[in-house]
């Protein structure tokens, strides 16, 4: 990639930079389910990992999904950046058992904010919008960045590899971005759905960003959070360009039914 970048997609870079400043985490931690399942409260709730460097990690189970199973606790986790993470944060991440970290930033937000990883775990570089310099004024137009989550095809392999990588690993998987709220929030959507959670719930889980994301606000959404619009043009994309989700499936993200059957398998219970 160029060492020139345009000055939209720079300042773009460091708006996301700045996004990632510690906030206070919520109270609570992950629930004890019952027969019933999570109550809605506590699924909004209680899903903080707690970390004082990394305000919008969270897990992303509990939730329904398909043949009347749940999505696991303490399997998959979403957050901002980890370059911040204090010792007790890497700490808590160790116990969690993370041994796999997904990076879906660009080299630039990777070379100015360098993850701290928990003792053994690895990372993997799953760069969606950056394989494509032409890619990176998008970073400050959410609507276009949501479509071409979707239509490039280096999002395209970077989520394929994300999800593969979940399937196929034993312990926790946690994946991220810088702000932890648009790549890692398609990311989870695509997830999610794979699962057979509702939109409703994917909708929801997605908005959670805006309760994570609670620092001094800047007044600009592209920064402070997420809107509803922008996950809907996501899935408005899908269908346009592929019929349904289960063609993207198929097509766009190159995902077999062995592929799905195993993140449901590794997943759900």
């Amino acid at each position: 990639m160029s060492n020139r970048i345009a000055r939209p997609a720079a300042t773009a870079l460091c708006a996301l930079i700045i996004s990632c400043a510690p906030v206070p985490a919520l109270a609570g931690g992950i629930p004890a389910l019952d027969h019933a399942g999570p109550t809605a409260a506590q699924v909004a709730a209680d899903r903080s990992l707690h970390l004082e460097g990394a305000s919008n990690a969270r897990d992303i189970g509990g939730y329904d999904a398909a043949d009347g199973q749940t999505v696991r606790w303490g399997k998959v986790f979403r957050s901002n950046a980890l370059d911040k993470l204090t010792p007790s944060d890497l700490a808590s991440l160790s116990e969690r058992g993370v041994e796999s970290v997904d990076d879906f930033r660009t080299v630039v937000e990777r070379t100015l904010s360098q993850d701290r990883l928990p003792n053994g775990a690895r990372s993997n570089w799953f760069d969606v919008i950056g394989t494509n310099p032409a890619n990176l004024p998008a970073l400050v137009d959410m609507p276009t960045m949501y479509a071409l989550m979707v239509t490039d095809p280096g999002a395209s392999r970077a989520f394929h590899d994300a999800l593969v990588n979940v399937a196929n690993t034993d312990s926790a998987v946690l994946y991220h971005c810088s702000a932890g709220k648009d790549r890692t929030g398609w990311m989870t959507a695509v997830l999610q759905t794979v699962l057979g959670v509702s939109r409703t719930d994917v909708n929801a889980d997605y908005m959670l960003s805006n309760q994570y994301l609670t620092g001094p606000r800047t007044g600009s959404a592209f920064i402070d959070g997420v809107e509803q619009s922008w996950l809907d043009t996501s899935f408005a994309t899908v269908d346009r360009v592929y019929g349904n989700f289960d063609n993207y499936v198929r097509d766009g993200l190159q995902l077999s039914e062995d592929d799905v059957a195993q993140l449901r398998d590794t997943l759900l219970v």
